[in-house]
């Protein structure tokens, strides 16, 4: 019997390899395009990713005019358009099982729902049962409760058939806010100030999802 009939999974750096193959690159090019003077490390990209989160971090902390952002936007779209981030070890097999087992599978994404479908649909092969992705406007983006909220509704769910799977503070955020179950994935950085905020926080904390199979799955 599955633990969760709903299981809601975070895209990037939680299922596939994004940052360091795809966004941190395309986001470093596009500010030396935009704004030369700055020098922007990954490790302060994905603080800032975690806190205040990427939308807030380009338009409130690095003053982003809405041309930029739409210029950054536009730059992202090309450049992941002709790369596939790879899936971590494990994941796949995360996500069949909770399918073979009758579940549901969702995505609560800063990605867009196109690319997720499009990774879904190279690595394993399927496309999720619900996508909430970050074309969305923000009121229903993650931190938002409506991704949850709509999940329940669509699928006839309680909270207690829910878990959230992310890495980052915005999923923990609307998990909470949500009164689901989240379980943070740590598998993706090394940076201790992430990693310490969120084991203070999360009941559940686990750095390999082999290891995210047995929470879920107990085998």
């Amino acid at each position: 019997m599955l633990k969760y009939k709903c299981l809601v999974l975070d895209h990037d750096d939680t299922v596939v390899k994004s940052t360091a193959q795809v966004h941190y690159p395309s986001f470093r090019k596009t500010v030396s395009e935009i704004k030369p003077w700055l020098d922007i490390s990954e490790r302060e990209f994905l603080l800032n990713c975690f806190d205040p989160g990427f939308f807030v971090y380009m338009e409130k902390i690095l003053g982003f005019t809405a041309d930029e952002m739409k210029y950054q936007l536009d730059r992202w779209l090309e450049h992941i358009a002709g790369i596939i981030p790879e899936p971590y070890d494990g994941v796949g097999e995360i996500i069949k099982r909770q399918k073979t087992e009758g579940g549901t599978l969702c995505v609560v994404s800063h990605s867009y729902s196109e690319i997720i479908k499009r990774d879904y649909s190279h690595h394993f092969k399927m496309i999720p049962d619900a996508i909430y992705g970050g074309e969305a406007p923000p009121e229903k983006r993650k931190p938002s409760v409506y991704p949850i909220e709509d999940i329940k509704r669509r699928f006839g769910f309680e909270n207690d058939d829910i878990v959230v799977v992310d890495d980052l503070k915005p999923g923990f955020d609307m998990a909470k806010k949500a009164g689901v179950d989240f379980i943070c994935a740590g598998w993706s950085h090394d940076i201790e100030e992430i990693a310490a905020y969120m084991k203070a926080r999360c009941s559940v904390y686990i750095d390999d999802p082999r290891a995210l199979f047995k929470a879920l799955f107990g085998n």
